[in-house]
């Protein structure tokens, strides 16, 4: 499983999240992503809205419920595979 670091806007401090999946929508790069490598943990679709000819990405939590009903449908397989349960 791949591991990314990211640095929040809003924090100095780095964050480690673990790779689950990847797709393209609309011309975006969305990353599924765990917060723990094994066990219990918290899923989340990660948006790059960097643009293309930016070197590095810049990532955004999906919050909109269209958009991650949309991406939902692409993860689904991976997400039943993995056996994460989504709660709403």
């Amino acid at each position: 499983m791949d591991k990314i670091r990211l640095i929040p806007t809003d924090s100095a401090e780095e964050e480690e999240f673990y790779v689950l999946d990847q797709a393209k929508l609309g011309g975006k790069t969305y990353l599924l992503v765990t917060d723990q490598e094994e066990g219990d943990g918290m899923c989340m679709i990660l948006r790059d809205d960097a643009g293309s000819d930016e070197e590095e990405s810049l990532y955004a939590v999906v919050d909109d419920d269209n958009e991650l009903s949309a991406l939902m449908i692409l993860f689904q397989d991976k997400l039943e595979d993995l056996g994460i349960l989504i709660e709403e």
